[in-house]
């Protein structure tokens, strides 16, 4: 690689120029040979822009420059958070066993998380009769070993859809597995996304055939916790526009693309919306705080009209953390429908929520640059209001939690 070199700001500054009075020529010449000759010369000189003060400085990329702040302020790094806390956002795929269960409750108790509730119930897989057997596995060992840490959610299986009596048969495995001993329903963004018909359609989230599943759920007392769409900027154009392009960059299967038969992002949430407004007697989690956690003040008109509805945090705290005042207003309005939730598992990461959430820190980093390249600050949150994020909202909607593990 062609070492950069190194030149002054004089410099830099004569070239600016003559690449300026170029570039004012070439727009006055008809003269075709002149043109070329100074479209060259102009290339050249921009070439020998690509120079910074220092030498191979200008190899760096956006995706490398992570500069280390010279700011000097406090920093309080909470490992535990202040109050036991619920989790209703999380994802285990081995849990039939007590040896796979002790682990997870060692690191849990680092953290001081009392509850986990792992929204995967039946596994990642498409034959039934296998996702059932890993349901049973998972609530069997939780009864035997932990009954009172662990909380299953169950899942739906959408495969054949369109054939006669998927409608019943759903109904009927949300009720069963309510009996087996799950506590409440997650739906994954997979419908709206891949959820297809046998003509190859996509599902609508308020697909009437799934009516009879949402009413069911209210009947039985449990909450659904439903993921729909992705962050809105997964819809936009990929430039130097786009909030989320290095996500995208790094991540390019999350682009998404409504030209080429994917849902818009506003036709996803509307129907998701059209599931809450439908089934008033259902409570409702919205995942990721609906995808609005950066425009606070539509969450705030939604929450306003659809009661049933609360939100959880999971992978959205940075968008909280880069408005405190703001977040913190509506954490504290809306202290009675906002849940904790992280969604992946990886426990050295919860510190960044507790940070968040309990300390006044300003300017630190979240832990995925490719999430959030902007810096966060802490909200500060009441205790009164904490607890109520923490676990005293949880144990109000998710049946059979021993609210005697928690203050007061």
């Amino acid at each position: 690689m062609r070492r950069a070199r190194k030149a002054t700001q004089e410099q830099v500054n004569v070239e600016s120029g003559i690449l300026h009075g170029l570039q004012t020529v070439l727009t006055k010449t008809k003269n075709m040979k002149l043109k070329l000759l100074i479209l060259l010369a102009i290339s050249s000189v921009a070439y020998t822009q690509q120079i910074t003060i220092g030498d191979n400085a200008g190899d760096v990329t956006f995706e490398e420059y992570n500069p280390k702040s010279t700011l000097v302020v406090d920093a309080n790094v909470p490992t535990r958070a202040k109050f036991p806390f619920i989790d209703v956002h999380n994802h285990q795929w081995s849990m039939d066993t007590k040896a796979s269960l002790d682990g997870l409750i060692e690191d849990m108790d680092s953290l001081n998380m009392r509850v986990m509730v792992n929204l995967s119930g039946r596994g990642w897989t498409r034959e039934v009769d296998k996702s059932t057997a890993i349901l049973e596995s998972y609530i069997g060992a939780v009864n035997e070993n932990y009954p009172d840490r662990f909380v299953i959610f169950t899942n739906i299986d959408f495969n054949d859809i369109d054939k006669p009596g998927w409608t019943e048969r759903a109904v009927k495995m949300l009720e069963d597995d309510v009996k087996r001993g799950a506590k409440g329903l997650k739906i994954y963004k997979s419908l709206g996304f891949s959820v297809t018909n046998s003509d190859g359609s996509i599902v609508a989230v308020d697909d009437a055939r799934i009516d009879p599943v949402w009413a069911k759920a209210g009947e039985l007392g449990i909450p659904v916790l439903i993921h729909t769409a992705d962050p809105a900027p997964f819809w936009d154009p990929l430039n130097a526009m786009n909030e989320r392009w290095l996500e995208l960059k790094t991540h390019p299967r999350r682009k998404k693309d409504a030209s080429k038969g994917d849902y818009s992002w506003e036709e996803l949430i509307e129907q998701q919306h059209n599931v809450f407004r439908k089934n008033k007697n259902t409570t409702f989690i919205a995942a990721h705080m609906g995808w609005y956690p950066n425009n606070l003040p539509k969450l705030d008109s939604i929450l306003t009209e659809m009661p049933n509805v609360m939100v959880e945090i999971g992978a959205v705290i940075a968008e909280l953390g880069r408005q405190p005042r703001a977040a913190n207003k509506f954490f504290t309005k809306w202290q009675d429908r906002v849940l904790f939730g992280k969604d992946s598992w990886k426990p050295e990461e919860y510190e960044t929520y507790f940070r968040v959430l309990e300390t006044e820190d300003e300017y630190f980093r979240y832990h995925k640059k490719y999430h959030a390249y902007w810096p966060m600050y802490g909200l500060g949150l009441s205790d009164t209001v904490l607890k109520k994020l923490y676990y005293k909202n949880a144990l109000r909607i998710i049946p059979g939690l021993d609210a005697s593990a928690f203050p007061e």
